[in-house]
C-alpha cells in the first residue's frame, strides 16, 4: 500500500521539532539563562520591577489627652511636644516617659482627693489639670533647644504655671538643663545677673509705676529662673531667654517676667569649654 506523501511531510517535520525541543532540554541543563538567550537568539526573561516603596511618614507633632470624670470631679491631662522632638525616638521617648510619669502622679492625687473630700460639697475641691506644651527655642546642627509652658490646678482658687528648659545633645544622644552649659551658677549670675535685674526693674516700673520697688521681691537670682539657650541665625546660641514665673519676680497677678538677652564675651567666657563651640557673641 502506498503512503501518501503528505504523511512522509509530517513525520519530517515532526521529527525535526522533535529533535529541537530535545537540543533546548539539553541547552536549557547545561547553560544560564544569559547563555540560553546568547545561543538561541532569545531574551532571558527578567522579573518585573519591584514596586517603589512609599515614602516613610513626616515626623508630627504629638498630642496627647487623658481625661476622667466621676460625677461632678473632674480631671484633664493634655502634654504634646513638637515633631522636631518626634523625629528623635531617644528623646520621644524621653518625653514620653516624663507624660507617664506625671500622669500617674496625677491620677493617684486624683483618687486620693476624690476619698478624702468626698463628704465635702465642694465639687471644684476635686477637679484636676495638668497641661504641658513643649516647643522649638532653636534648632542647631547639633543642639535642639526647647522650652515647655505648664500649668497646674489642684482645687485652689487658682491654678499655677511655670515653664521648663531641656537641650538635646545629637552627639552625645542625652537631654540636660540649659544651665548646666554654663561652668557654675556663680559664673552665670556674674554673666547675666547685672542685665537681668536691670531689665526686670524697667519692666516692674512699667507695670507697677511707682509700687515696682516694693521691698517684697527682690531681684531673684538667675539660678531661680528658667534659663533657655536660643538663636538668632540658626547656627549658634547668641541669645539667652530668662522668665520669672509668678511668685518667683512678682506676684501672682503680676503674671511672668521674661527678658530676652545677648549673649556677651562675659556669658561666652562661663560657658563650659565643651559648649563654646555652639555659642557666639549676640550682634
Amino acid at each position: 500500500m502506498k503512503v501518501p506523501e503528505m504523511f512522509h511531510v509530517k513525520h519530517w517535520l515532526s521529527g525535526r521539532a522533535g529533535a529541537a525541543a530535545l537540543a533546548l532540554a539539553v541547552l536549557a541543563a547545561c547553560s544560564s539563562p544569559e547563555e540560553i538567550a546568547a545561543k538561541t537568539g532569545t531574551a532571558a526573561s527578567a522579573k518585573p520591577p519591584a514596586p517603589p516603596k512609599p515614602p516613610a511618614p513626616a515626623p508630627s507633632k504629638v498630642t496627647f489627652e487623658d481625661t476622667a470624670s466621676q460625677g461632678e470631679a473632674t480631671r484633664d491631662f493634655p502634654y504634646s511636644w513638637p515633631a522636631k522632638a518626634t523625629a528623635i525616638p531617644v528623646l520621644a521617648a524621653h518625653l514620653t516617659a516624663e507624660r507617664d510619669r506625671l500622669l500617674a502622679e496625677q491620677k493617684a492625687e486624683w483618687q486620693e482627693a476624690l476619698v478624702e473630700l468626698a463628704a465635702d460639697e465642694c465639687g471644684a475641691c476635686t477637679n484636676r489639670s495638668y497641661e504641658k506644651t513643649w516647643d522649638v527655642v532653636a534648632d542647631l546642627p547639633r543642639f535642639l533647644s526647647l522650652s515647655a509652658a505648664w500649668n497646674a490646678y489642684s482645687g485652689g482658687a487658682h491654678g499655677n504655671y511655670a515653664w521648663d528648659a531641656l537641650v538635646w545633645d545629637r552627639e552625645a544622644m542625652t537631654a540636660f538643663d540649659p544651665k548646666t552649659m554654663f561652668t557654675s551658677p556663680a559664673a552665670l549670675q556674674g554673666a547675666l545677673g547685672g542685665a537681668w535685674c536691670k531689665a526686670l526693674t524697667a519692666e516692674r516700673i512699667k507695670r507697677l509705676g511707682e509700687y515696682a520697688d516694693d521691698g517684697i521681691f527682690p531681684c531673684p537670682p538667675i539660678a531661680d529662673l528658667t534659663v533657655l539657650v536660643g538663636s538668632s541665625d540658626r547656627k549658634s546660641f547668641n541669645r539667652i531667654g530668662l522668665i520669672a514665673a509668678p511668685y518667683v519676680a512678682g506676684s501672682y497677678a503680676e503674671g511672668e517676667y521674661e527678658v530676652t538677652l545677648k549673649v556677651t564675651p562675659k556669658v561666652l567666657a562661663a560657658v563650659k569649654p565643651r559648649y563654646r563651640a555652639a555659642f557666639a557673641v549676640g550682634k
